[in-house]
Parts: structure tokens; sequence; C-alpha cells
């Protein structure tokens, strides 16, 4: 799996003033699992060390002027940008991760100013903008957004899921193998959008006997679109039930009240997710259930990531 991050979150002194922002969660977790390519548009245009720019809202547009001379610079940093995008594109990438409060690289965080200095509230930097625009579906987080135990739990989730596809797609799989692929996800694409998990489950019916090549394409669009949306209590509640339903012929009356237990202190933030994701893995284990085995929703990164250990991870 391939990740393009910003420099100086992977300990690169590039920041203006020649140090770093290295985060150890992308270096020493992410890092386990998947390789990285680095980008700095700000680096590449103005060098380092070097003044910092701001974003200014000058009738309605956009711009770069620098802190120190109030230069418009702007094109300049675009250009670099559009070099920095230019690179990643002869990357296969699963995911983008950005530098928070950026003038480049802010998702929604970079401050835009007023030609009087005056804020005027916070923006997506000028690459991070490009690349919303050219990766639609892409993952895409800011490390300072990452601190947040839900957020980053989704973000990983979302990350793993789409390299999971990209796999399933070099496959040359066929019709029944899509089938095979939308059942396994059948949880984590409820726990993240219902009406598209359904709607995806429509598409691989093929009632309109659609070329497979088609049909391939239109379930991308749905499936990259339902991973990214986020995760909720409720929404991951409901799965949880379901689960939990798989046992009930099996479970004693004693059991069944210990896991119903256990989903409840989950919706109610009492204890975390890894729970009565637990107790459901060890009834299918012990029941061969191997319906409930296959579904990623069990596992959907790899367990030393332990992002479902917090009980912060759901909201």
């Amino acid at each position: 799996m391939k990740i393009a991050v910003s420099a100086c979150l992977l300990g690169e002194k590039v920041r203006f003033d020649a140090g770093h922002k290295h985060d150890h969660f992308i270096t020493d977790e992410l890092g386990k699992f998947a390789s990285f390519v680095t980008f700095c548009p700000e680096h590449l245009a103005f060098g380092t060390p070097r003044p910092t720019v701001r974003l200014v809202n000058v009738e309605g547009n956009t711009r770069v002027h620098s802190n120190k001379t109030g230069d418009d610079l702007t094109n300049t940093l675009i250009h670099t940008s559009r070099d920095e995008l230019s690179k990643l594109e002869n990357e296969p990438l699963c995911g983008i991760i950005f530098k928070s409060k950026s003038p480049s690289c802010g998702m929604n965080s970079a401050k835009m100013y007023l030609t009087n200095g005056m804020s005027d509230g916070k923006e997506d930097g000028v690459f991070m903008a490009m690349c919303r625009e050219r990766y639609p579906l892409l993952p895409m987080e800011e490390e300072g957004r990452l601190q947040d135990a839900w957020l980053r739990e989704n973000f990983v989730m979302q990350l793993f899921a789409f390299d999971k596809f990209e796999q399933f797609k070099v496959s040359q799989p066929n019709l029944g193998d899509l089938v095979r692929f939308h059942t396994v996800h059948k949880f984590l694409l409820q726990s993240k959008d219902e009406k598209l998990y359904r709607e995806l489950g429509n598409i691989v019916g093929n009632r309109e006997s659609l070329s497979f090549e088609v049909l391939l394409a239109m379930y991308e669009l749905g499936f990259k679109t339902a991973i990214g949306r986020k995760s909720s209590i409720k929404k991951t509640r409901n799965v949880l039930d379901h689960l939990a339903g798989f046992f009930k012929k099996e479970l004693t009356k004693s059991e069944k009240e210990t896991l119903r237990e256990q989903i409840d202190d989950f919706a109610n933030k009492l204890t975390p997710l890894i729970v009565p994701l637990s107790t459901i893995h060890l009834y299918a284990k012990k029941y061969d259930t191997r319906y409930l085995l296959d579904q990623t929703f069990l596992n959907p990164y790899p367990k030393t990531l332990a992002l479902r250990s917090h009980i912060d991870g759901g909201k």
C-alpha cells in the first residue's frame, strides 16, 4: 500500500524554519504496512528556511502572499503544486495525509485572511485543493485530525478497504468474484452507509445484464463512496446486533445477556468496540460460523494498530 504524505510529517526538515513535524503514528504504525511518497510544494517553491506565507481573499479569489514583504506568490506555489501533483499521479496511491493548517496542505484548516489582515475563516490549502479535485474518492486526512480516535479509525479503515479493492481490481475478477467481494464486505459497508450497501447489492445483482466492465466501474464508484463515509455508534451498534443474531440458537441465556450488555456498554461509551467484537469473534470461531469469520468488518485492518481499543473511537 502506498500513501502520499507531507514530507515534514515523515521527519524531513522542510518546514519554513528548517524543522519538521514528525508524526510517529504515520511512520511507526502505518509504516509497517505502507510505503510513502513525500511532497512539499512550499519547499519546492521557496526553499528552506523561508519566510512564511498566508492565504488572502482578494475579491473572492484565493491568493498567496508573503508575510514578510506582502508580495503575491500565488503563481509560484501553484506551479510547484502542479509539479507535486504530477509526481503523485505516477504512483498507485491508496491515500494522502496532509500537514494541518498549512497554506499549501491544510485540509479545510488553512487560515484565510482579508486584505486588511483580518481573519476570514479557514479553507483548503492550495495543493490540497488540487488533490481534492483530482482524487475525489481517494482517502485523505490531515495529521491534526488524526489525533481524534474516531477520525483515525475511520480513515485507516477506509485506507485498507480502498487498497483491498485496488488489489481486487487487478486480479482479473469475474462476476462471481464480485459477488464474493460484496458478501465479505457486507457488515463493513452497513457500518458506513446502509443505503449505499443496498444499492451496491442491486449493482451486483445485474438485473439489466450489463457488461462486467460497466458493472465493475459502477461498483467501484459506489464502494469507494461508501467507505469514505464515517461510521457512527448507532450504525455500528446496528451491525453488532445483526452479528449477535447469528448465535441466538447456540448461546445460553446467560451468554446472550452478557453479549447484550457488552453491546449496550459500547453504545453508551462505557467500553470500546473491541469488547463486544472479541466476544462475537470468539463465538464465530467456537461455532465455526464461516460467514462471519470471512467478514472484513471483524478485521478491517491489522489488529496491531489497536484502533478499536479506545472508548473515544466512536461517535
